[in-house]
């Protein structure tokens, strides 16, 4: 990684505030990053909220099992805004294959049992690392961050989740007078379908909104690491040639 090539101000950060600083490119290329987000992102809300009638917990378990491999279109859009590049429909639809479709049975499988896979999805989708050498690696991206990426995914899952409580919560602010309790109680016990399938789609809303930051907050984190590693590996390079 060329840090000089960086739009970002690279300095020494806590990983917290790397996080911050991951948070704020997002913002910054929120444009390129929602747009391309919703290319992949709706049909597989629509998927999912359309086996509703198979069973209610259906939804949720494949909207939260699908985040590893949505993240991957998020991480693909902020590695190019990180560099000052940006990201059209066109250029994601032309990368497709190493975007969507490049370790796929790993993505949707043991990678989303990962507490800290914002920080470490970096290393599997653009470091290019072979299988065996890759344990090596995300040691080493972990090493004094794994704490910090625990938080993160900690705090943005009870975002997410009070966003979308929040969002299910207008079902009974916006209920005709004198229904409120009803619709609260349908929603409690799963006596009407209707209210499940709305409680599921406020569960959609948030993850729509939140995804792009969470992976934004984990890839600064990322790049912050490799900064520091690759400061380091200078340094090293500097003291031999200075002992010489």
């Amino acid at each position: 990684m060329r840090i000089e090539s960086l739009i970002l101000r690279m300095r020494p950060r806590s990983p917290l505030d790397a996080a911050d600083l991951g948070i704020r490119l997002a913002q910054a290329s929120a444009k390129s990053v929602y747009s391309c987000y919703a290319l992949v992102a709706l049909p597989i809300v629509a998927l999912a909220l359309a086996t509703y009638e198979i069973s209610a917990w259906l939804p949720p378990l494949l909207l939260w099992w699908s985040k590893p491999w949505l993240d991957r279109t998020i991480v693909f859009v902020l590695s190019r805004a990180a560099f000052g590049q940006q990201t059209s429909l066109r250029d994601l639809w032309r990368n497709q294959r190493t975007v969507w479709w490049h370790q796929l049975l790993l993505t949707w499988t043991w990678r989303r049992l990962s507490p800290w896979r914002s920080l470490t999805q970096p290393v599997y989708q653009l470091e290019g690392l072979p299988l065996l050498k890759l344990p090596a690696r995300l040691k080493q991206i972990r090493r004094r961050t794994s704490g910090s990426a625990l938080l993160v995914t900690s705090a943005f899952s009870v975002a997410e989740y009070s966003i979308g409580l929040g969002a299910a919560s207008l079902l009974v602010w916006f209920a005709p007078v004198g229904e409120g309790q009803a619709v609260m109680n349908a929603a409690l016990d799963g006596s009407a379908a209707s209210v499940g399938l709305a409680l599921a789609a406020a569960s959609a809303v948030a993850l729509l909104f939140l995804e792009p930051f969470f992976v934004a907050a984990g890839f600064g984190m990322y790049l912050n690491r490799r900064a520091e590693l690759e400061a380091w590996d200078v340094e090293q390079e500097l003291r031999r040639a200075f002992a010489t």
